[in-house]
């Protein structure tokens, strides 16, 4: 009898550094998915990788550094690095800097990507090894996900390249990313967090082409998607938190508002405002229509009232007047924005905005930017202050360990709050039996300027 037994090769494994926004992130959980599926193994550190692939960031000059030292450290401490993402259509610049790159591609260019990790690190295994399935890789933790919808953008922003970057607006067909997004709520989801790079416009480039869902027609259309997801239900029959990223204030978007009211939607809109004077809006290619923007602010409280808007904003934008920055001070005095991020502004190579006329000195921004976080930081607090008392519903990201008197803490997020972007709930004395993922009602009992504090409702 023959005893001899043939084992199988091991698998070679993939390291990842992903930089950038969430699209990016998405962009790293679907290369990763596809080279699982070719027999690749995850590895979580560089000294157990084949290859490490860098996923960089190439909108600002201090992303495109920050790329550039994560392509260094990778090489570095690895020595076999693939460069991917939106910095990769600067090849020759990370070339220059990095000539031992083994390969350097484009914003998701998936196929591109995974041919190089074939050519410079050939999978090990052959096929009808994984004859199971294997579920998606994420990058998040399990209760929440980035969801997709759409590729590119249609405007001309004068300090933005991302047209460049990834093309002209190009919409996924609707009964996809609903496919997409049920499959990732049967899979633990409780929290969908709708991106792109302009969520208003979805379907645009498609004239919102109609498909058929759950014997349905549905349109791809911003307000059809955001009502189909208000209607899945998470394992404990209970609606997942839908919350939409990167929206542009079009005349639809008043018909999400009443979506938030009804518990579809979670009352949470992510607006990039970028500023309010209009001549400074006219130099930067945005429309300006602050003054109509303000009036649809109250009407959507009128229907929501604890809708939270966040949005972020640009100072030092050349030819920025003292009294077009005194402008955007008032307009965020009467807009009392719940969520504000604030950027100096950075010449980005290839930005029209790089031509502009009377650039603002390095000092004068320094000294708007702080003008603005502290009024910002001043509304935030009095709007955490008036949730002291009370309970909302909080959504937990982490559980710590027992203290020395047994204590166990957890810090989680309102309603109000997008990961890694807003603030915390940190909340004291909760249950051994207290997972990432549940959603409690809080009941509140200190705020400071960015972050709530209280203790699990009775």
């Amino acid at each position: 009898m023959n005893t001899a037994t043939t084992s199988l090769p091991d698998q070679k494994r993939v390291g990842m550094v992903s930089l950038g926004c969430p699209k990016a992130l998405v962009d790293s959980e679907r290369i990763l998915t596809r080279l699982r599926a070719d027999g690749y193994a995850m590895s979580p550190d560089y000294a157990g990788a084949d290859v490490v692939l860098v996923n960089t960031c190439g909108f600002l000059d201090s992303a495109k550094e920050e790329s550039l030292a994560a392509i260094g450290e990778a090489i570095s401490e690895n020595g076999r690095v693939i460069v991917t993402g939106c910095m990769g259509e600067e090849a020759d610049a990370i070339r220059a800097a990095h000539p031992q790159v083994l390969a350097v591609t484009g914003a998701h260019q998936y196929e591109q990507v995974v041919e190089a990790v074939h050519t410079h690190a050939p999978p090990s295994q052959g096929p009808y090894v994984d004859l199971i399935p294997q579920p998606d890789v994420k990058l998040t933790p399990r209760h929440y996900s980035y969801l997709k919808i759409s590729e590119g953008c249609n405007h001309s922003c004068s300090f933005c390249i991302i047209p460049d970057l990834r093309g002209k607006l190009a919409s996924r067909r609707i009964d996809a990313v609903l496919r997409e997004a049920e499959k990732l709520v049967a899979a633990g989801t409780k929290e969908l967090l709708v991106i792109s790079q302009d969520t208003s416009a979805y379907g645009v480039d498609t004239k919102h082409d109609p498909r058929q869902w759950k014997g349905r027609e549905v349109r791809a259309h911003m307000t059809d998607l955001a009502r189909e997801l208000g209607q899945f239900r998470t394992s404990d029959d209970a609606a997942p938190w839908v919350r939409l990223h990167y929206v542009y204030p079009y005349p639809h978007v008043d018909k999400v508002i009443p979506l938030m009211a009804e518990g579809l939607l979670t009352p949470y809109l992510d607006i990039p405002f970028q500023h309010a004077a209009p001549s400074v809006l006219k130099r930067m290619r945005r429309p300006a229509n602050e003054a109509k923007v303000l009036e649809r602010l109250k009407g959507w409280r009128d229907i929501c009232p604890d809708i939270a808007v966040r949005s972020s904003f640009v100072v030092g934008f050349p030819g920025e007047t003292e009294d077009d920055f005194k402008y955007l001070i008032d307009w965020l005095e009467e807009a009392q924005l719940d969520r504000v991020g604030a950027f100096r502004f950075e010449p980005v190579e290839g930005a029209k905005a790089n031509d502009l006329p009377d650039p603002v000195p390095e000092e004068i921004k320094e000294e708007r930017y702080a003008r603005l976080m502290e009024v910002t930081e001043r509304i935030s607090a009095a709007k955490l202050t008036a949730k002291v008392g009370r309970s909302i519903p909080v959504i937990i990201d982490e559980v710590g360990e027992p203290d020395e008197d047994g204590d166990i803490g957890a810090t989680g997020r309102s309603q109000a709050d997008a990961p890694e972007i807003d603030g915390a709930v940190y909340l004291r004395n909760v249950p051994q039996t207290l997972t990432p993922g549940d959603i409690v009602d809080a009941h509140i009992e200190e705020a400071d300027a960015h972050d709530l504090y209280g203790v699990i409702a009775p």
